[in-house]
């Protein structure tokens, strides 16, 4: 576990953000951070110089997720307003809306080749949409409570949902068929991520708990206590070894997930 020292705080004097933030996400190269909260706006900002480049207004309730394409050039938003918005990262100008989830969208995620984007709503479902024509091709139903969140697998012939409904499911992108079905947390879960290799999942929950699962067999593998309330977001670092979950009860956790006999450079 390491303690880091904040190094800009964001926030743009004339335009300020009103609410709470709800997602942030960095650009593919680094240099801008988009924000959504509860005020319905996306804000970008400057990494570098911390300042705000630009406000994107159009939803009509707060935006819950948001995602930049794998080429950086557009930005999905989903919102409580029960649709997704696709904005053009270079003007921040919004050039079309995906209609057709009935409930608020909590989640979304572009497949690694951009071809793909998934929304998981909080009418139980997800929808897999075609990024080329931007049509729906696919609706996966089985979940039987809201979809907080969805991931594709580093090689994007998998997606993995976790749900409201304490499980997480396992689904084929190309077909849009259910594979499995991982069962094991007592609280809503609230995050999922594929390590980078694709070979494990981790779930965070309301349950305070994280669970490593074998992606090939569906098999629990082990699990991270630590945090004293709802575990809401987890991340792998880039070599797989470190896992980062935030928590409600205030505090960001560092994992160290790599075999004991790893070299310590390799770790990082």
């Amino acid at each position: 576990m390491f303690i880091g020292a904040y190094r800009t705080i964001l926030v743009e004097e004339q335009t300020a953000v009103t609410s709470s933030f709800v997602s942030v996400v960095f650009s593919p190269d680094g240099r801008t951070l988009a924000s959504s909260s509860f005020d319905k706006k996306i804000h970008f900002w400057d990494v570098v110089t911390g300042e705000h480049k630009q406000t994107l207004t159009g939803h009509a309730d707060w935006v819950d997720s948001i995602v930049f394409s794998p080429d950086g050039k557009t930005l999905a938003s989903g919102s409580s307003d029960n649709t997704i918005y696709l904005w053009d990262t270079n003007t921040g100008a919004h050039r079309n809306t995906l209609i057709g989830h009935t409930s608020g969208i909590i989640s979304v995620a572009f497949s690694p080749d951009g071809k793909t984007l998934a929304s998981g709503s909080k009418d139980n479902t997800i929808y897999l949409w075609d990024f080329a024509t931007e049509k729906r091709k696919h609706t996966l139903i089985g979940h039987t409570s809201w979809v907080n969140s969805v991931a594709f697998s580093p090689d994007g012939k998998m997606l993995a949902s976790g749900s409201k409904g304490k499980t997480i499911r396992l689904w084929d992108v190309s077909t849009g068929m259910h594979k499995r079905t991982l069962i094991g947390h007592t609280g809503e879960i609230s995050s999922v991520a594929f390590s980078p290799d694709g070979g494990t999942l981790a779930s965070g929950s309301f349950d305070h708990r994280i669970r490593l699962w074998d992606v090939a067999t569906g098999k629990h593998k082990r699990s991270l206590t630590g945090h004293s309330d709802d575990v809401s977001s987890i991340a792998f670092t880039p070599n797989g070894y470190i896992l980062i979950s935030g928590s409600a009860d205030g505090t960001i956790l560092v994992w160290d997930l790599a075999p004991p006999d790893k070299p310590a450079e390799d770790k990082r």
